[in-house]
């Protein structure tokens, strides 16, 4: 009877230890995690806490700062960031986006990854819940083009890259500044400030970019329902930037 006792109770604990051992995402002994400044999705990948930004690759482990507001020339090598209270990048296609998550040895997310970390556990429409709350996030904002450029035929590849766009005040913000902006996977401003590419293309070979910028996260969806699938993949412009995944390690 004692040797049953005994018996069950070194089951019972070998089952809890096993559970525990699960939840935490060990595999072969070695406990999974995340790269520094990357959040854990439920356990199942990792995202970028906040929106991108890039730093230059100059050669033998050298980088310098690139500018948030100045699009990427042909050539020019740059590495992901995610850095708080840094103005994420803007001006980036998805290509350029694609090889800069790629240089920190990260990759854009797919977009169901991305929808999964922008509607947090609960999975409601709006990082922060089910309702709509204007500039809860950095949205709703007058847009710049027509700021510099007034009336008039003036949405075209200059004027939409011109690096004053994004410096003007009222239209993008510094990462994490809007603290409440934000799911309980602690990921920040997934809606509104910039739209961010996902590693997805249409059956027309078009790029995707989701979330909305600060100036409208409702006209193709709400909040991280919102998608837009007519660029092609080299497309870029003021309103646009990234942010990376990466799998588990």
């Amino acid at each position: 009877m004692a040797g049953r006792r005994r018996l069950r109770v070194t089951i019972g604990y070998g089952v809890m230890a096993a559970l525990a051992v699960g939840s935490m995402g060990f595999v072969g002994g070695r406990r999974r995690g995340c790269p520094t400044g990357m959040i854990s999705i439920a356990g199942e990948f990792c995202i970028d806490r906040f929106e991108g930004s890039l730093v230059e690759m100059l050669g033998r482990g050298r980088v310098r700062p690139w500018s948030p507001f100045v699009a990427l020339p042909v050539g020019v090598q740059v590495r992901a960031l995610s850095r708080v209270r840094a103005f994420p990048q803007g001006y980036i296609s998805q290509v350029q986006a694609r090889a800069a998550c790629r240089a920190a040895g990260r990759r854009l997310c797919a977009e169901p990854e991305w929808v999964r970390a922008c509607k947090g556990p609960a999975t409601t429409p709006w990082p922060y819940g089910p309702t709509y709350v204007p500039r809860r996030c950095n949205d709703n904002r007058e847009g710049p083009v027509r700021r510099i450029f007034g009336l008039g035929d003036v949405f075209h590849e200059t004027q939409m890259n011109d690096p004053r766009l994004n410096q003007l005040p009222g239209t993008l913000a510094r990462s994490g500044s809007h603290a409440r902006c934000r799911n309980r996977f602690g990921v920040f401003d997934m809606v509104g400030n910039l739209h961010e590419w996902v590693e997805a293309t249409t059956r027309g070979g078009r790029g995707v970019f989701r979330g909305g910028y600060y100036v409208d996260v409702r006209i193709n969806g709400d909040g991280c329902d919102y998608a837009t699938r007519a660029h092609s993949p080299s497309y870029h412009d003021y309103s646009i930037g990234f942010r990376c995944c990466a799998d588990l390690r």
